[in-house]
């Protein structure tokens, strides 16, 4: 069993608090507000701990349906066609009420009240944003499952609005306690759910594909079954969850068992409760458990010291040389020109280049593939088919390509931390860059293509254009030979030259057309390039910033760790000896009521880990 499917103890929330407060007195008495703001930080997480679930899928797959079936609430704008238009945030709230936030340039998202009966209505280009980017909608209403803590996020469907690639929804995943990936019942999984479900887990644990609308299908359980199989042999572990919104929206009015039963939502319900709410407890008490260990690492450091030094000045004296020396290769850490600073701007540079690079050669593909489709046959006949082909293709390559940067930026984070082996093993961030605010705006779309189809008029135009002159020239010829003008002679040359003027305004329309299609193509993927570029950029510089400040809080806090254990060891070496024993009595009091909170710490991680905690600096 590993960490995520650990025994889960439950831990009251009291329980936490308890063990952080003394620790943060203890801290703030040792005069280290630097780690009074760890604990803080740790105890902010206790008292809020809120679950992101984000709901994702292809285009009318039920997801608004579907969350509003879950809260037995109508937030969310449902309907036959797409009705997602932008990212819509529900939250626990005591009163109800509704906020569209905007884009402000230079200055923090703006917020503008929505009445609730309007939220069906909110798009992109609604007035009430005055021509602002809308950023996202949140809707905050009393429900007792949001009251637990879970923030549901319902996203646009992947492939609407102009915005083909699935970027802009896997940017949300990656902060993400849980994701439902929602496909209905009419269909198997087709290649881009399943390389879209791929994306998904590569960047959160917690997944779950709910099948829905299973009331509209009576095939649907044949549907699971054969979901089922693609799943194994595509070598996803992931629970597959038969659902319908519409029973479980009638169980919960007409208050009938049997109808909930048949929704399939108690599963969800066992899914939510034990892989996301259970595992995030869990996560939530070993990060608990790892902060105040290492806070009281860091306390014990100085306070050893000292004591070393009380009991027998000899071993001060080699103490303090030791702290010395670690001392020096922490400064090194904490200097600017230090080794890991340089590794983690060369790292950035070159991911850089490498996601710039694998985006722009996964396009290129995709364009040369659509490019030669194009070349096969009239584009024109077939533009809708590989239009849908290449959103499609771009939106495969695009979700793999961002995962990959995520798994490279994992990679450099672990690269980073090696630098800090002397100072003991370091606790890796979370790289939570994830921000609705910052959700890819969307693509133009493919522009449309002449279809090639002309009438019955037009066709006579060019067939008498390209006949004129085979009636007019033979004709003229026939005349010398004592025939009129029009004979069977020149009328046969008109209706070959007819026909031929024909077939080569044909030949040159497809001709033309491929052209169009192709510039239209390129267009197209330098348009999403360019889109997904920025964002890659735009990630990559808050992935630096946040590796960039978890690692100088880690070399200023054991730089002055360090600090105070040399000042302490120095300090106890010229206490008078009638001093000495009651200062040594006071430091050994410290240590164990140290080395108890550290006991503590140990008992609230999950069954297995609580033998195993690994030190964090």
């Amino acid at each position: 069993m590993d960490s995520a499917t650990a025994e889960v103890v439950k831990v009251p929330e009291a329980a936490l608090i308890d063990l952080l407060d003394p620790t943060v007195e203890i801290a703030r008495a040792a005069g280290r507000t630097d780690l009074v703001e760890r604990l803080d930080l740790a105890r902010s997480r206790v008292l809020d701990p809120r679950l992101r679930i984000v709901v994702v899928g292809l285009l009318k797959q039920g997801k608004s349906q579907f969350v509003n079936a879950l809260l037995n609430l109508s937030v969310c704008s449902v309907g036959d066609d797409e009705t997602t238009a932008v990212p819509t945030v529900v939250q626990n709230s005591e009163q109800a009420f509704a906020e569209l936030v905007l884009a402000e340039p230079g200055a923090a998202p703006r917020r503008v009240d929505i009445p609730l009966g309007e939220l069906a209505a909110v798009s992109p280009t609604t007035p009430r944003a005055e021509g602002r980017e809308v950023l996202r909608l949140e809707v905050n209403v009393p429900s007792p499952l949001l009251a637990d803590g879970l923030v549901f996020v319902d996203t646009p469907g992947v492939g609407g609005h102009g915005n083909p690639h699935a970027a802009s929804t896997l940017g949300l995943i990656p902060a993400a306690d849980a994701v439902l990936v929602l496909s209905d019942a009419s269909q198997e999984f087709t290649e881009p759910e399943l390389g879209f479900l791929r994306q998904v887990i590569g960047l959160c644990p917690s997944v779950a594909c709910l099948i829905t609308k299973t009331d509209l299908y009576p095939h649907w359980r044949r549907i699971v079954d054969a979901d089922r199989g693609h799943l194994q042999r595509a070598g996803l572990d992931v629970p597959l969850l038969p659902v319908s919104s519409l029973l479980r929206s009638h169980a919960l009015r007409l208050d009938d068992a049997s109808l909930h039963a048949e929704s399939g939502f108690e599963a969800l319900y066992d899914f939510l409760r034990e892989r996301v709410i259970e595992r995030n407890e869990g996560s939530v008490r070993r990060a608990v458990s790892l902060d105040v260990h290492a806070v009281v690492e860091h306390l014990t450091l100085a306070l050893g010291s000292e004591l070393a030094a009380l009991r027998d000045p000899a071993k001060g004296a080699a103490a303090v040389v030791e702290l010395q020396r670690a001392k020096a290769i922490t400064e090194e850490l904490h200097k600017k020109t230090s080794r890991w600073q340089q590794t983690l701007a060369d790292g950035i540079a070159d991911l850089a280049s490498d996601i710039d690079h694998d985006l722009r050669d996964r396009l290129r593909q995709v364009t040369r593939e659509a490019e030669r489709a194009v070349d096969e046959g009239d584009p024109g006949a077939e533009w809708d088919a590989l239009g849908e082909w290449l959103e499609q293709q771009i939106a495969q390559s695009v979700g793999d390509n961002f995962v990959w940067a995520h798994d490279r930026a994992l990679w450099l984070a672990e690269v980073v931390a090696e630098h800090f082996a002397d100072a003991g093993t370091v606790d890796l961030p979370q790289l939570d860059v994830a921000d609705l605010d910052g959700v890819l705006e969307p693509v133009a779309s493919l522009s449309d293509l002449e279809s090639g189809r002309i009438g019955i008029t037009q066709k006579v135009l060019v067939g008498m254009r390209g006949s004129y002159g085979g009636v007019l020239m033979f004709g003229l010829i026939t005349t010398l030979m004592g025939m009129t003008l029009l004979n069977p002679i020149s009328v046969g040359a008109g209706v070959l030259l007819g026909t031929k003027a024909y077939r080569d305004d044909r030949e040159a329309r497809v001709i033309k057309r491929r052209g169009d299609a192709k510039i239209a193509i390129r267009r197209f993927t330098d348009d999403v390039s360019f889109q997904v570029g920025k964002e890659s950029k735009d990630r990559l510089r808050l992935i630096q910033r946040l590796l960039r400040d978890h690692f100088t809080s880690i070399a200023e806090q054991t730089l002055r760790s360090l600090g105070d254990s040399l000042r302490a060891a120095q300090e106890a070496a010229n206490i008078e000896a009638s001093e000495r024993a009651r200062r040594s009595a006071e430091v050994e009091q410290q240590m164990k009521v140290l080395a108890a909170l550290n006991e503590r710490a140990a008992q609230i991680l999950p069954v297995e880990e609580g033998s195993t905690a690994a030190v964090t600096a």
